[in-house]
């Protein structure tokens, strides 16, 4: 009998993240599951990390050199035995009825994808912005202009025989796969949702420079296989909140800056005064700052089980980037 849903994680290099990343999809509720960690080419002992884990529900699969994360993405779904898939990175999180509460809205609405709301946290585990998703309507009108649906591909479930019909993540993508594959996936109409903070998108550093190029070329292939054009303000801002998270505050500033001649002024406009409180706040010179835009109530819905992490673990990855 296949099992509810096969979990895929594409790693490489990055075992400690990978550790807690594992204990968070581990520990989901009253779901029939397995895990398919895919090694995508690393230097370092993946196999052996995912075989101490020694829990039965786990195995690994591996390429022999990098091959990028869609095509991990796409050997674990091919390995996968479950009638639903559902991918984290592994530096994310979920909360433990992350799976159960997406099956069931999927189920009540007769989707064939889900996906849930999420927060952001740092490496502390500590919540820095969260805001509720968009509803399902919303996300097929936005996804022609912007990719409206929280921490992206570490979100969406989808039925295994719908991700296959679809051919799965485009590896000719270097980037914005993720909402490729959504923008074929609305053909079957819109997603169903779960309108809780049940995914952590965490927000640190990176060894690999953000290729900034690869974006564009992304949007720009969005824009010709699906003959639409994006909404440059929102994407400008999104590639500078990838560039905080890599820890590049003044490639940032330049994308807020460039979000800003495409129409989006005001909300980068706070984000930059944003970035210049958190700098005063390091030196001592200011109260810590509230990300603009962000929902407190939304925030703490998610403290609990982040919470429930943490005691298990320090959720700190010390000496390892993204």
């Amino acid at each position: 009998m296949p099992v509810d849903v096969s979990v895929v994680i594409p790693t490489r290099d990055r075992i400690a993240s990978l550790r807690l990343t594992l204990a968070s999809v581990l520990r989901q509720d009253d779901v029939d599951m397995e895990v398919v960690v895919v090694d995508d080419g690393s230097s370092v002992g993946i196999s052996e990390a995912v075989s101490a884990v020694a829990d039965p529900r786990v195995r690994s699969a591996r390429h022999d050199r990098p091959r990028g994360p869609n095509a991990a993405r796409n050997t674990g779904a091919a390995e996968a035995s479950g009638r639903w898939i559902a991918f984290i990175d592994d530096d994310d999180l979920w909360a433990p009825d992350k799976l159960a509460a997406q099956l069931g809205a999927a189920d009540a609405a007769a989707r064939c994808w889900v996906y849930a709301g999420a927060v952001n946290i740092d490496d502390r585990l500590r919540v820095i912005h969260g805001i509720p998703p968009p509803d399902p309507e919303h996300v097929i009108a936005s996804l022609p202009r912007y990719n409206p649906i929280p921490a992206s591909a570490s979100n969406v479930m989808i039925d295994a025989a719908t991700f296959r019909r679809y051919g799965g993540f485009d590896e000719r993508l270097r980037s914005c796969e993720e909402w490729e594959l959504w923008l074929r996936l609305s053909r079957e109409g819109p997603p169903a949702w779960v309108p809780r903070p049940l995914v952590a998108y965490r927000m640190h550093r990176s060894n690999a420079v953000l290729d900034v190029a690869a974006l564009e070329e992304g949007a720009r292939a969005i824009e010709r296989i699906h003959g639409t054009r994006i909404d440059r303000g929102r994407f400008h801002r999104w590639i500078a909140q990838l560039c905080l998270r890599n820890g590049d505050r003044r490639a940032a500033i330049g994308h807020y800056a460039r979000a800003a001649l495409h129409g989006d002024a005001a909300d980068a406009l706070a984000e930059v005064a944003w970035l210049a409180r958190q700098r005063l706040h390091r030196r001592g010179l200011a109260p810590a700052p509230k990300r603009p835009g962000g929902d407190p109530a939304w925030e703490a819905l998610a403290r609990p089980w982040l919470d429930g992490l943490a005691t298990s673990s320090t959720g700190r990855v010390e000496g390892e980037r993204t």
